[in-house]
Formats: structure tokens, sequence, C-alpha cells
């Protein structure tokens, strides 16, 4: 089933998500939904934050990625294939020199900015069945898992921006948080609904 995603402003996506447990209620459900909610939305990533709830859950799935020719066919080999859930995550440690690429993000559409993360991370997780696992992942991958991982720790792209961007950018994020932009997938905004 697909889900509204919450769009900027809404005060969930600045929580600092609560880890959860195999008991959670309908995870498999949850899961397949978000699967669902961020394909139909044309994304790489969904954290539970972006569709309202508080807990250390994102999903990744990077096959988009893999059609960009400037990759080696290793790279896209690996992006097509690489799609894992997330949950009660943590990041160990992130290396490298920082590199800088062009991100978006489902709540905050429109809106595209260069972000400097390092190229090295691993990372402390369970999957969907609540396996654990400590990883390391680089390129495109650590950077979607280190995207969606900031949204369960309650931080948004946008907060790694300039000043001067973040300026910039002031007028179209709280036209986002109003509902005053045109999406083709379901969002929740936080100010239109307090009108009502």
């Amino acid at each position: 089933m697909i889900v509204p995603i919450v769009a900027y402003g809404d005060s969930v996506l600045r929580k600092k998500a609560k880890d959860i447990d195999a008991s959670y209620p309908n995870l498999e459900e949850l899961i397949a939904n978000m699967y669902e909610t961020m394909n139909h939305a044309h994304g790489v990533g969904l954290a539970a934050p972006q569709i309202g709830l508080p807990i250390r859950l994102f999903i990744v799935d990077t096959e988009p990625f893999s059609e960009d020719e400037d990759l080696t066919q290793e790279e896209r080999d690996f992006l097509a294939g690489f799609k894992q859930t997330f949950i009660n995550a943590r990041i160990l440690e992130e290396t490298g020199t920082e590199w800088t690429f062009n991100e978006g993000c489902l709540s905050i559409p429109d809106v595209r900015e260069d972000v400097s993360r390092k190229p090295v991370v691993t990372i402390n997780y369970f999957d969907e069945n609540f396996q654990e696992h400590t990883k390391t992942f680089d390129g495109l991958a650590a950077r979607v898992i280190q995207h969606e991982y900031d949204h369960i720790e309650g931080v948004l792209f946008t907060d790694k921006l300039s000043a001067l961007k973040k300026r910039l950018l002031k007028g179209k994020l709280t036209n986002i948080s109003k509902g005053k932009i045109q999406v083709g997938y379901r969002m929740r905004f936080p100010m239109a609904a307090k009108k009502r």
C-alpha cells in the first residue's frame, strides 16, 4: 500500500528515532508499504520518519543509479542489485576524503543541492529478519545509506548546506511545508493541515 510521504516542516522529521524489536506490530507489512511508496515516488531510499513513524528503520534500493554511464560496470552491477532494509542502524565509522554529490529528498521535493559526505561507511544494523550485520559500503550506496541514516537521527540534507544556501532556499522550503507544490506522489503537508 502506498502511504503519504511527510513533507518538510513536520516535527517527526526532526525527532531522533527510537529502536524497535522483532515484535514491532505489522513490521513485514510496514516494510513492504515503504518499498511500494518509495518505488512509486521514484526514490532510492526512504526512512520511517518520512512516513510519520519515529522509529529506526530505513530502506535503500539503488537500482536507479545502475544506469549511470559515469560508473564502472562493476559499480553499476552492484547498484542494480543493492536493495536492503536497515533496522536499528548505527554508523560505526565514516572514512575517506569527502566528495560532493547532488542530493534530493522525497520529503523536500524539487530541491536538489550538492552535499559533501565521506565515501566509505561502516554500519551495524538488523535486516528485516532481525539478523544482525556489520558491513562496509562505499560510493553511491554509502551516500544513500548516510542520507537515510540522517533521517533516523532527525537530520535533513538541507542542514548540511551553507548559511547562504539555506537563506536562498527558505521561501521554497516554506512553500513545501504549506503544500504549495505539485508532486507526482502522495504527501502529507504539516502547515496545510493546521489551517483546516
